[in-house]
């Protein structure tokens, strides 16, 4: 097996199923030309590997033709076209869904077929008929609201006929799909709905939606709103170019969302055949049903719908090996990353943490904030928080007491830039010297440094940490206030602080829910959108481009500082493991396959808005997983009683908290065992 073969660089092995919305050439009420362009377009899918294809309401016959509904000889064509796209599938990778009206016990009715491997599966009649304004649909049909358990004769064969039908195949787990027609969609209560509860991942919208000025934000809108409260993907096809424009227009919209996220996106208006493609999470799906038990309560109240569906099973001739994957990828999760609304998120972050922090000082009747003052990125955001804290409370910014406390392993350019940033700030600052009660305890504890071998293990390290925290709690006591804790969440969830007489321990904090490339972004925009005064820019921006180091240690003989980094590996891979498996709890094989998407190739996908090209790297397999191994070593096996005893703070991101009383409940005692094996029996060595 090559490398490229390997298990692991399958999109279905790890949940994913890829869907397209198709906007085909038409013709209208010409039968034989729509079926040429139904077929085109899907041997165009084949060649892309898609696994289903939804096209637009009424399809093989066009959806604007009236009357013509009714007449004999176009409905015997379109019965005779069913059968010839059913043929034509043999071989075919996708299951098309297409429109067609259909004939059953004298009545004719607007229907979405679902076709694959060389069968009609299954046939799904529209429940609600738009008879206002400009739609006049209950002239033509009957409604197939009360249509269950009922079968339709097609070309000598019976098939599953009714709004009861869900379609799942059986070698393809999650891809389970439901089906209903334009009209559906903007009920109250849409059919899509009882499919979700009823087990279906992809829903799907066959539609004919005439455009009008600002339908497209409308379709937008109901196809986010039912992917997120239905917890499942939502493919929305609606008719194009062809159509008759007697008296209306059509533009072609096609769609796929995924629990509120915009996958894929179609042109509008365009004048040739369109697939828009994605790729559906459908293991992210489920997972998210799992957590959200309010689903499920939801399931058992509308009567348990799973039991009086009908599903319908195939087995699907899907494409092995590595076939990409295509849909948006975000390097950094918890940044935000919409260009149009970059101000809006950041404040909102910002503001979070800025309300959780006033809210504090209300309930404490603080007379001071007591903050450690590094130089570092940490300590820096807290500050910036904490002085808008004043800054909305009304209160002088030298209500904050900012110590900087240089160790053995403090650089000039760390201390140098703690004090820029606290005189520019404007707050209280001192300067206290950690390095004589630091030898002092060494010294007492018989450590080998106090004896003057260069020894710098851990204890070595915590000493210095410890005392840190000991001064800001005891001049916390001294001036009446509490001490603000600088630790983010990615150090909490790789275990990289110390335990209670350490940075672990604050009385508030305020960074526990932010991540490093957030504080990273947060602390950039700041300089960006004139926070603070260009001095205050100035320092922050220096901050950015200063190594990440708990600077305990001295600098070796080359010159250099300790590098967390180095230590606990990129920051911004292990966020994007953190968001993935906190948010999603996906499997470590489905973590590293996703990052490796996202982070081999720094050319490809999108950056946040503004980020610094000499930021951007990139990441082969081989590193992924072994920084990957590491975080789930530190995550799962031994960090969390840490976390179990962390102080209180703000939740920011919905990707996720590790607060015990909050997002994250683990026992202290979990070994990472089953997490590492499954990474490395399912991620190759690092050869592909």
């Amino acid at each position: 097996m090559t490398s490229k073969q390997h298990l692991f660089h399958s999109l279905h092995s790890h949940g994913f199923v890829r869907v397209a919305t198709s906007t085909p050439d038409v013709r209208t009420a010409d039968v034989t030309f729509n079926t040429a362009a139904i077929l085109q377009q899907a041997r165009i899918a084949h060649d892309a590997h898609v696994d289903l294809v939804v096209y637009p309401e009424l399809c093989i016959s066009s959806y604007a033709i009236d009357d013509l509904h009714l007449q004999s000889a176009l409905l015997d064509a379109v019965e005779r076209a069913v059968s010839e796209i059913a043929a034509a599938t043999e071989g075919l990778t996708p299951v098309l869904l297409v429109g067609a009206p259909l004939r059953r016990n004298g009545r004719v009715y607007n229907c979405a077929l679902a076709i694959g491997g060389g069968a009609v599966l299954g046939v799904v009649p529209k429940s609600f008929l738009p008879n206002y304004r400009e739609y006049y649909e209950k002239r033509w049909f009957a409604n197939g609201r009360a249509a269950k358990g009922l079968w339709i004769d097609i070309d000598g064969e019976e098939v599953p006929f009714g709004t009861d039908l869900i379609f799942a195949a059986s070698n393809v787990p999650g891809f389970i799909f439901h089906m209903e027609i334009c009209e559906d969609y903007w009920a109250p209560l849409p059919p899509s709905t009882m499919g979700a509860l009823a087990g279906a991942t992809i829903l799907t919208n066959l539609s004919a939606s005439n455009v009008t000025i600002g339908k497209s934000d409308e379709r937008h809108l109901l196809a986010r709103a039912q992917s997120s409260r239905a917890v499942a993907a939502y493919v929305y096809s609606a008719s194009g170019h062809g159509e008759s424009t007697t008296d209306l227009a059509w533009d072609g919209q096609g769609m796929t969302y995924e629990l509120g996220d915009l996958l894929a996106e179609s042109e509008r208006f365009g004048l040739h055949p369109e697939l828009s493609i994605a790729d559906v999470d459908c293991d992210r799906i489920l997972g998210e049903r799992m957590r959200m038990q309010t689903f499920n309560d939801a399931a058992e109240d509308a009567g348990r719908p799973e039991d009086s569906f009908r599903t319908i099973t195939f087995e699907h001739d899907n494409a092995t090996g590595d076939i990409g994957l295509i849909r948006p990828l975000r390097r950094f999760p918890f940044v935000p990353n919409r260009a149009h609304r970059l101000d809006e998120d950041c404040y909102e972050a910002f503001n979070i943490q800025v309300d959780g922090l006033m809210r504090r000082i209300e309930a404490t009747h603080a007379k001071s904030l007591v903050i450690g003052i590094s130089g570092g990125l940490d300590s820096t955001h807290a500050l910036i928080v904490a002085a808008k804290t004043c800054d909305r409370m009304g209160l002088p910014r030298s209500f904050i007491r900012g110590y900087t406390m240089p160790g053995f392993g403090t650089s000039d350019g760390t201390k140098s830039n703690a004090w820029k940033l606290m005189q520019a700030m404007g707050i209280t600052a001192e300067e206290i010297d950690i390095k004589p009660a630091a030898s002092r305890m060494l010294e007492d504890i018989g450590h080998a440094f106090a004896d003057g071998e260069p020894v710098y293990d851990t204890v070595f390290e915590n000493v210095q940490a410890g005392l840190r925290t000991d001064y800001l709690f005891r001049l916390s006591g001294q001036h009446k206030g509490f001490v603000i804790g600088t630790g983010d969440l990615s150090e909490l969830a790789l275990g990289w602080c110390t335990y209670g007489v350490g940075d672990q321990m604050s009385h508030y904090g305020v960074n526990s829910g932010v991540p490093k490339t957030l504080i990273q972004y947060l602390i950039r925009w700041a300089t960006t959108t004139e926070q603070f005064d260009a001095a205050c820019d100035a320092v922050l921006l220096a901050i950015l481009d200063t190594e990440i180091s708990p600077e305990l240690v001295p600098a070796g003989a080359d010159g250099n500082m300790q590098s967390t980094e180095d230590m606990v590996g990129p920051y911004e891979l292990n966020d994007f493991f953190l968001h993935h498996i906190i948010r999603y709890g996906q499997r470590p094989s489905k973590v590293a396959f996703l990052a490796w998407h996202a982070w081999h190739d720094a050319a490809a996908g999108e950056w946040p808005a503004g980020f610094p090209d000499a930021k951007k790297n990139q990441y082969d397999l081989a590193t992924i997983r072994k920084w990957l191994e590491n975080f789930l070593r530190r995550f799962f096996g031994f960090s969390q009683f840490k976390r179990s005893a962390m102080p209180n703070g703000p939740k920011v991101s919905a990707g996720g908290a590790l607060s015990p009383r909050g997002d994250w409940r683990a026992p202290s005692d979990a070994v990472a065992d089953l997490w590492i094996a499954e990474l490395q029996d399912r991620v190759p060595g690092g050869d592909a």
